[in-house]
């Protein structure tokens, strides 16, 4: 059931028809033009890197206003956009398999604007991290896209999907937001706020990160001698560990762990971890091998054994609704109405003309969009696609 006033971005089948991908091609391409003009390669990034912003963008182009595919459609048609024209900024990685192009692609942007490629190699790698391992509700990231300016500065929107409830989830970051990857880092999370997530970025976080990096240094059997001794108690044993917590206070937090998957460490990333001596969060991330099964049993280990609790704050900012900005042309699955192509053509025309003129004569057509700010669609013409 749709909850009202909000799009649960579900998963959406089918695809878009050439005629209407022209299109947004076309539309999307003047709306990059005129925001460089405007506010500078800085201002489209700062934009990209907001989530109810992207969604705006999305549901003005005709994407439909409550999918999985406003992300991943909306985020390709950017990427060509940028690819063919020379704006000031370039995207890398996509859906799938194209994410996995990342750091090739980072390379040859890098080139394009002499900039120095392992750095941004290592933040999409640290970043996809954090929102796999780092933060865990349930959601696997399957999309990853990295937007780079000629001045160095970058924005990503990557998004999971949860496949049991089949809903996305979108991650937002920019890099002038950012004081540490690993301290509510994100300029905004679009999507349903669960009733938890394993959340170890949270400002609270501070003294859990510590103490893990602390316990990393221990031997990853002793680790996993503590992992058992916690899963024999949740079953009814009694072993022996120097805080004797009683099974009724075990099992509630062992459901929520196993609740988002298995408690299995990964020995070798944790040896590996202890031979690199990591100095602090950042780096224990980016240690190979360390996923979110390992980062579930530490912190399992650190909640029973050291009485050292991550924060289980869903971080979600943002549930996707500019469902107004829908009525610019319509929905590609009709929603609020068909796609009209006249009207399409119309606004791309219109768009055509403004690019020409001068900042001064677009003031005014700045003062006619404050008509439309406060007006209201009819909510029951905000049906889910």
């Amino acid at each position: 059931m749709m909850r009202r006033g909000i799009a649960e971005l579900p998963l959406h089948g089918g695809h878009v028809p050439r005629w209407l991908a022209l299109r947004m091609k076309r539309l999307a391409e003047l709306v990059l033009r005129l925001l460089v003009d405007e506010y500078g390669t800085q201002g489209v990034l700062e934009r990209l890197a907001d989530p109810v912003w992207f969604q705006a963008l999305n549901n003005l182009i005709g994407m439909d206003w409550d999918s999985s595919g406003s992300t991943t459609v909306t985020a390709g048609i950017i990427k060509e956009v940028l690819s063919r024209e020379e704006l000031g900024i370039k995207a890398a990685g996509g859906k799938g398999a194209k994410s996995r192009q990342t750091p090739e692609e980072l390379k040859k942007i890098s080139e394009i604007y002499e900039l120095n490629p392992s750095d941004y190699i290592k933040t999409s790698k640290l970043v996809a991290k954090v929102d796999t391992v780092a933060l865990q509700n349930g959601y696997q990231l399957y999309h990853h896209v990295f937007f780079v300016d000629e001045e160095g500065r970058w924005a990503v929107v990557q998004q999971g999907m949860n496949p049991s409830v089949k809903l996305a989830r979108r991650y937002h970051w920019f890099s002038e937001k950012i004081q540490s990857f690993t301290l509510e880092p994100h300029k905004g999370i679009s999507g349903i706020k669960n009733d938890y997530a394993l959340n170890t970025i949270a400002r609270e976080s501070k003294e859990y990160q510590k103490t893990l990096l602390d316990i990393i240094s221990e031997s990853p059997t002793k680790i996993e001698r503590e992992v058992k001794s916690i899963e024999a108690l949740s079953k009814g044993y009694t072993p022996l560990f120097y805080k004797p917590y009683e099974k009724r206070k075990v099992l509630p937090i062992m459901e929520r762990y196993q609740s988002l998957g298995k408690l299995e460490l990964n020995k070798r990333a944790l040896e590996l971890a202890r031979e690199l001596s990591v100095k602090n969060y950042d780096e224990l991330l980016l240690i190979k091998g360390l996923g979110p099964s390992t980062l579930r049993a530490l912190s399992l280990v650190l909640e029973l054994v050291y009485d050292i609790h991550p924060s289980w704050k869903d971080p979600v900012t943002h549930p996707p609704d500019p469902f107004k900005f829908a009525y610019a042309v319509g929905g590609k699955d009709k929603v609020p109405f068909p796609v009209e192509r006249g009207t399409y053509d119309d606004l791309i025309s219109f768009l055509e003309k403004l690019l020409e003129k001068g900042k001064e004569e677009r003031e005014l057509v700045k003062q006619v969009t404050k008509i439309s700010r406060k007006w209201r669609f009819p909510e029951e013409e905000k049906r889910a696609t």
